[in-house]
């Protein structure tokens, strides 16, 4: 077995990696080389691909998606305090190294082998390219659990959050999900839901072949309108989202709100394996309750109509609990190249998985499900 660093998923056989990605569909070979090759996540917008691979008898046995790192922007995985940190010391905090999906904060493998000889070489491998590389850290966002203890064996230190996920409890429909909750939440989602058919609002929801090219330009508008009125730089372009739609068209949900027959907004969910994953919307003007109908209900009625079995909601928003979505733990991993700041790191990590645990229980007491008897 050797170990070797890719800058492009270009000569990667799809399908060798998509059987070690697990089914995940934001870790698909054809979601990852969209996001390099559309310029999304490139060396010219901070993330350099160093795809960290290991080869057996030249067939590919294990790999991590690694970048290395200029910024801290879209990560969903807060350092700003710690890259300050490390400037107030006089040392620099980037380049550092990133394990995870671009922009998206999905949990899901990072380590990509299934040999624990394999498993472990990677690791090492991690911090050998750290060093190469004279990066200040490495960080991983979102494993699964089976690579959070491999890294925790080897040093790293763990950090706690928080996402909010709907989990379908065999519901019949979008009434039998109504029905499980509380008298005021139903009540609430059913004024939403009214407002929103009151405006003459109706969805459409397409999948694959039935995702036109007018439709990816509508959506890519209503995406980057939505961000820069929220005073941000989208980071995706039409370019992913066309590259996407043609290579995974069966693992994208493409939900439009249209009035008149006209669309006005769109949100984009990926799904397989039993679960959905929502992560882009945008709006071309705003109507009260669309953004939580056109994101949360419609994705939730989809879930239940296709038997999917645990729905994504994405990072943050406390908004979600009232909707059905209920508080997830996640975690990342973390290991600073300066010891004293990687021991100063840890002991903040400990301190304040205390707070987001206690955080997490109350939410879960405050939930909109209705108390058994």
């Amino acid at each position: 077995m050797r170990l070797e660093v890719l800058d492009s998923l270009a000569g990667v056989d799809p399908a060798r990696w998509n059987a070690l990605a697990g089914g995940s569909p934001p870790l698909q070979h054809a979601f990852l080389h969209a996001l390099h090759e559309s310029g999304a996540a490139a060396p010219e917008t901070g993330w350099v691909p160093r795809y960290l691979v290991a080869l057996q008898e030249g067939e590919l046995a294990g790999a991590v998606p690694v970048y290395e790192k200029h910024h801290s922007w879209g990560e969903f995985v807060f350092d700003w305090s710690w890259a300050d940190a490390y400037r107030r010391q006089g040392l620099a905090y980037y380049p550092k190294l990133l394990v995870a999906v671009p922009f998206t904060p999905v949990p899901g493998p990072r380590i990509l082998a299934r040999d624990p000889g394999v498993r472990r070489a990677l690791v090492a491998g991690l911090e050998a390219l750290r060093e190469r590389l004279d990066a200040s850290s490495v960080h991983v966002l979102f494993p699964l659990e089976e690579d959070a203890a491999l890294l925790r064996e080897a040093g790293y230190g763990q950090r706690e959050g928080v996402q909010f996920h709907w989990h379908n409890a065999g519901y019949r429909d979008f009434d039998g999900f109504l029905s499980s909750l509380n008298h005021d939440k139903r009540k609430k989602i059913r004024q939403e839901r009214r407002r929103v058919q009151e405006a003459g609002i109706t969805f459409e929801w397409r999948v694959g072949a039935d995702i036109r090219q007018q439709d990816w330009e509508f959506f890519e508008r209503c995406y980057r309108a939505t961000y820069r009125q929220h005073g941000s730089e989208p980071y995706l372009n039409l370019d992913f989202f066309q590259r996407i739609g043609q290579a995974m068209g069966e693992q994208l949900c493409l939900i439009l709100a249209c009035r008149d027959g006209a669309p006005l907004a769109a949100a984009l969910n990926l799904w397989g394996a039993g679960r959905a994953y929502g992560r882009y919307w945008g709006a071309l003007e705003y109507v009260p309750g669309l953004h939580f109908e056109t994101c949360y209900y419609q994705s939730i009625a989809f879930c239940i109509a296709h038997g999917i079995g645990v729905f994504e909601g994405g990072a943050q928003g406390e908004h979600k609990l009232a909707r059905g979505l209920m508080p997830v733990r996640t975690v990342s991993l973390h290991r600073m190249a300066d010891e004293r700041l990687d021991q100063a790191v840890a002991g903040f990590l400990r301190r304040e998985a205390l707070g987001i645990e206690h955080y997490r229980q109350e939410l879960e007491e405050h939930g909109p499900f209705r108390k058994p008897g």
